[in-house]
């Protein structure tokens, strides 16, 4: 009888244990849950959320490496990601143009939305463009210009602003969110004062790109850009476009022509061609493909790329 005893009291006291234990895993599971789950839609709206967020949150990004993301458009399910997420980071409805009515279908008080490219005044993308262009979207003509991310100092502003954004839906993590951002900040401005130092004394400051993604970038360091197609990649020149661009290269001394890994380069090629003038990667950072992430390349080390890459030109 009292061995029964000392039994049960064994099995109650091992229960208690592993009701315990469960117990204890459920609020490891609870406190996983109450990260701030974060969806971003392309690359660089990833990296300098997820620099921001730090441990606090799971960043995740809606366009899949390597999708274009002038072209893309969201489905039911991305939606849904959307929706079910606690905040939503874009770059700006000139991009991501199906964003303009988001908060018709997205819960604004549940799930905050944050355009990073607020605190930014856009350039006028038509001034990139050509009239003469064999574009069937004319609205290309007059939209604006979105590639903000790729001038060092305008990501600055944008994770700025995306930092305080962050801080005003969860002040209890603002010390936390400013203290990522500004280390992360210290690295952009390093990014900074290397392309400064670069072109500060350069001769030739003309360079050809595959399309007019680096307006912003010329802007800031004082360089000219000469675009083959607009401030989208799917537009196509008119053969006289090309005739007058293979002139330019011909009057400027253009010893190199960028083009995109991640868009066609058949028209970069074919100028390259008529020219005889050498093709070299500009990367607009509008995706990353699979390998490049897996290889650990990011932002910063995608923009000293593409320094290097101008420094062929810009000399």
């Amino acid at each position: 009888m009292k061995m029964q005893k000392g039994l049960l009291l064994l099995g109650t006291v091992l229960v208690s244990i592993l009701l315990t234990a469960c117990g204890s895993e459920e609020k490891k599971e609870a406190s996983a849950d109450d990260k701030i789950q974060v969806m971003t839609t392309f690359y660089p709206m990833y990296e300098f959320t997820k620099e921001v967020v730090g441990d606090k949150g799971d960043v995740e990004l809606l366009i899949p490496a390597g999708t274009e993301p002038h072209d893309f458009e969201p489905s039911a399910k991305d939606l849904a990601k959307i929706s079910d997420s606690d905040v939503f980071v874009y770059n700006s409805p000139e991009l991501e143009t199906w964003t303009e009515n988001l908060t018709d279908t997205i819960d604004t008080d549940k799930t905050k939305i944050i355009q990073a490219a607020k605190e930014i005044e856009l350039m006028d993308g038509a001034e990139h463009d050509h009239e003469d262009e064999e574009d069937h979207d004319h609205d290309h003509e007059h939209e604006l210009d979105p590639h903000v991310w790729l001038d060092p100092a305008l990501a600055i502003k944008e994770v700025e602003t995306i930092r305080d954004q962050l801080s005003k839906k969860y002040p209890d993590d603002q010390a936390a969110f400013e203290k990522n951002a500004a280390s992360y900040i210290d690295e952009l401005k390093a990014l900074d004062a290397e392309y400064q130092t670069a072109f500060k004394d350069a001769k030739n400051k003309t360079f050809v790109t595959q399309h007019a993604a680096f307006g912003y970038l010329a802007k800031q360091y004082g360089l000219t850009q000469e675009a083959i197609s607009g401030v989208s990649p799917d537009q196509e020149p008119s053969p006289s476009r090309l005739s007058e661009l293979k002139h330019y290269v011909d009057d400027h001394q253009v010893e190199v022509i960028y083009f995109e890994e991640n868009a066609s380069s058949k028209v970069a090629e074919t100028l390259s061609e008529e020219t005889g003038v050498k093709l070299a990667v500009l990367n607009p950072l509008e995706s990353l493909t699979e390998k490049q992430i897996k290889a650990g390349e990011n932002y910063l080390s995608i923009m000293r790329e593409n320094l290097t890459a101008l420094k062929q030109a810009i000399h």
